[in-house]
């Protein structure tokens, strides 16, 4: 051969590749002791891989046409969302729905409208120039809570021991849901846009959100999902009673499972992603599968892998230079922006509705959830389905130009890609950042009080209880015995 082949598809592999190789060598460390989620050094990794090293080129990907590149983040996002969802039912405990419906209802009732209007109305009050209606679609997409991000949270060693487990799987559950709930609000407000340039009543509007968004995205896509997932199971154990399934096909049989009900509800323009997720849990309602077939170390594998996957990704399409430059908003009122929601978008709400949660004990425990409530993929998934969904919206009847709908394009672009980078940044530095106040605070105060008897009366205070949640000794003997048993030394935590 003549030189060398700088194909994009040797580039990617390689780039990719050696980026999974550098991660696994130093993965415990980064991720059990310094507490570093792997979305956030994803996306470092793909904005230095894009951006500065020239390894990953997506304009040349899409061919230089920015619809490409949605197209390509929007079927990437689908992918992604549909084998963690289907991955999140299975991992839920046996009939899980149907014992903690209560809890959900609040989580997914009042809990989401409450998060919904908050994040619009505080998007429309940092853009004076955006609709309340404009701001609403907009809020619709970072309303829901992340499957993904949510995993990378109540996951791994430190949270195995410090988030209680009903509360793990209570998280986990509502962002499964709440995923594919989004559809409803965002195209209350889409619908409400669309109709208001025209002199009728709204009423086609209304009967377009309740018949084609309620009744075939939702409705329907819950009766598919909870369908294709009890033909699944009782193929599957049928199957295997007669000996017809190895164990390979077992633990590969729920990624097949989530890419036909991923490709049959595209075909079938209802949602994908909530009928992933019933899927799931339908697929897993007996808990028989996750007893005879499922793998901690699989499930481990495949969650970590399209993490990073779509994490470098999206470093590398994100929008980094419309943050400080666009004609929306200057980048100090888009960082008020980003704490506004990422404090006031969900915590107020879970703080009402905690009395009627039964899994969440306590304030703390209402603050953890109210804070971990991160905006991610299904944020980019929502944001690529309203753009495709406003382009059809750019001329009005009389073929003119609405200038309100190419302003909230822009908008929504910057503002749900900046609110994602900013979720990411700041769950993804939580945890190691609150065990270093801890651990500052710890001292201060063994320094101050001393040994005497006052030490002793801090032991039982709010700040002392904080502290112990985050500051636990990964060297102790006790840690090392519970995380560390022998054995294969994947499993996380023992009981006892």
């Amino acid at each position: 051969m003549d030189g060398l082949v700088l194909s994009s598809f040797n580039v990617v592999c390689a780039a990719f590749g050696g980026f999974l190789l550098s991660f696994g060598l130093v993965s415990d460390a980064w991720k059990q002791q310094f507490l570093l989620s792997e979305a956030l050094i994803s996306l470092i990794a793909g904005t230095v891989l894009s951006h500065f090293a020239g390894f990953l080129r997506p304009d040349e990907y899409g061919c230089g046409e920015g619809k490409n590149i949605d197209a390509i983040t929007l079927e990437f996002s689908r992918l992604v969302l549909a084998v963690q969802l289907v991955l999140a039912g299975i991992q839920l405990p046996s009939r899980y729905l149907s014992t903690a419906w209560r809890s959900l209802f609040y989580l997914l009732g009042p809990t989401l409208t409450l998060m919904w209007l908050s994040a619009g109305l505080i998007i429309w009050l940092m853009l004076p120039s955006l609709g309340f209606v404009h701001a609403l679609a907009i809020g619709a997409c970072v309303a829901p809570t992340d499957p993904v991000l949510s995993n990378a949270v109540i996951k791994g060693r430190f949270a195995e021991i410090n988030t209680p487990n009903p509360l793990q799987k209570l998280i986990s559950a509502e962002a499964g849901l709440n995923d594919g709930l989004g559809y409803p609000f965002l195209f209350f407000s889409l619908y409400w846009i669309k109709y208001s340039a025209s002199e009728e009543s709204q009423l086609p509007m209304f009967t377009s959100w309740l018949r084609g968004t309620w009744g075939y995205v939702v409705i329907f896509s819950v009766v598919y999902g909870v369908v294709v997932g009890y033909a699944a199971r009782k193929l599957f154990f049928s199957a295997k009673r007669h000996g017809f399934v190895e164990e390979e096909s077992s633990l590969t049989y729920v990624i097949a499972l989530s890419l036909f009900v991923l490709g049959t509800c595209g075909i079938l323009g209802t949602d994908d992603i909530l009928a992933c997720f019933v899927a799931g849990c339908a697929f897993a309602w007996d808990d028989q599968f996750e007893q005879d077939a499922c793998s901690e170390l699989f499930w481990s594998s495949v969650d970590m892998l399209v993490n990073i996957s779509i994490f470098i990704w999206y470093g590398a399409v994100a929008p980094w230079a419309s943050f400080a430059t666009n004609n929306l908003i200057s980048l100090e009122r888009l960082l008020i922006l980003g704490i506004l929601i990422l404090c006031l978008r969900r915590l107020p709400a879970i703080l009402v509705m905690k009395h009627k949660v039964t899994e969440i004990e306590n304030l703390f425990q209402a603050m953890f959830v109210g804070f971990f409530g991160p905006i991610g993929v299904s944020a980019i998934f929502y944001l690529m389905i309203a753009t495709e969904f406003l382009e059809e919206l750019t001329q009005d009847d009389q073929g003119m130009a609405r200038g309100d709908i190419q302003y909230l394009q822009e908008a929504m672009r910057v503002v749900v890609w900046f609110l994602v980078v900013s979720s990411v940044v700041v769950h993804g530095l939580a945890l190691p950042l609150a065990r270093v106040c801890c651990r500052i605070a710890l001292g201060s105060n063994r320094a101050r009080l001393g040994n005497n008897e006052d030490a002793e009366a801090v032991s039982d205070s709010p700040g002392r209880r904080f502290r112990d949640y985050f500051a636990f000794n990964l060297s102790s003997k006790e840690s090392q015995a519970r995380l560390c048993p022998r054995g294969t030394g994947y499993r996380t935590l023992e009981e006892g």
